[in-house]
């Protein structure tokens, strides 16, 4: 293939020159850890007594059960009624219906912009203000919280992902005497959530973070359990050295999942060729 239009191939100076840009700033990031590693030993952060609750199978019990699988169930709780809230305000805003266009707006604009921080507090202290136990009401406005909000944001990716679509497909349903909801079911819909996968992939990494800000309210899963676990040895920083490694490994489990779910149902084999559409034999629409 010849080379690209707006790119030159470098020559082999400039090959040079970007090789040698790349050692350097390899090794200025080794140092840089290095450095941060000699200072939190200096510190005494590496000695076996900050260390021990971590090696210690009732604490690992304690931060694998009260810790990570309520944080994973919070986050898979909110994850699917986000979607569900944001299918049905991002179809919403797509309504040729005033009455209901408009106050989807108005919600998904809403809740967009409250900081989950401020959305947690308010359920906890006026949504589920009588809900006992304790825990279960800090639960619950977690789970809330990250419903509201990270449906909101999706809403906005099923609306970019329908309008993504191009008008030819929804025109040529139309023409063939499809009803609305059924050109958004199967036409509109099935070519849209290939486009929206990504989006929603990050969305879904988001939701599982922010279930840390549940610390707020007196907190359920990882945070609380690290709450309790410094107080008692003094470790805060190998206790969120722990705590970090945790989520960045199930945030990584959680991408690998959902790319993999994209490449098995979405791939572009498996994709509902709705492209077919208005693409008939002598330019007379055909149905999918």
């Amino acid at each position: 293939m010849s080379t690209g239009v707006l790119f030159d191939a470098p020559g082999p100076a400039t090959i040079a020159r970007h090789r040698i840009y790349t050692i350097v700033s390899l090794v200025a990031v080794v140092a840089a850890i290095a450095f941060v590693v000699w200072k939190l030993y200096d510190a005494g952060q590496f000695e076996y007594d900050k260390w021990e609750p971590f090696f210690t199978p009732r604490y690992i019990e304690a931060i694998l059960v009260d810790g990570l699988l309520i944080t994973l169930q919070m986050a898979f709780v909110a994850i699917i009624g986000a979607v569900v809230f944001g299918l049905v305000f991002g179809i919403g805003k797509l309504s040729d219906h005033a009455v209901v266009r408009w106050p989807c707006w108005l919600v998904v604009e809403f809740f967009r912009a409250v900081p989950v921080i401020l959305l947690i507090i308010f359920c906890f202290y006026a949504v589920f203000a009588g809900m006992e136990p304790l825990s279960r009401r800090t639960y619950w406005a977690v789970v809330m919280a990250l419903t509201l909000y990270n449906g909101a944001v999706l809403a906005e990716v099923f609306r970019a992902g329908i309008n993504a679509v191009p008008k030819g497909q929804s025109e040529a349903a139309y023409a063939i005497g499809m009803r609305k909801t059924q050109v958004m079911t199967l036409v509109l819909l099935p070519q849209a959530v290939k486009i929206m996968i990504p989006a929603i992939i990050s969305q879904m990494v988001v939701a599982l973070k922010d279930t840390a800000l549940g610390y707020v309210v007196a907190g359920l899963g990882l945070t609380r359990v690290a709450k309790s676990i410094y107080p008692q040895f003094q470790n805060h920083v190998p206790t969120i050295i722990v705590i970090g490694a945790m989520y960045v490994v199930v945030n990584l489990l959680l991408t690998w999942l959902a790319m993999w779910v994209q490449r098995k149902f979405v791939g572009e084999k498996k994709v509902l060729e709705v492209g077919a559409v208005g693409e008939g034999t002598g330019g007379a629409p055909t149905a999918p």
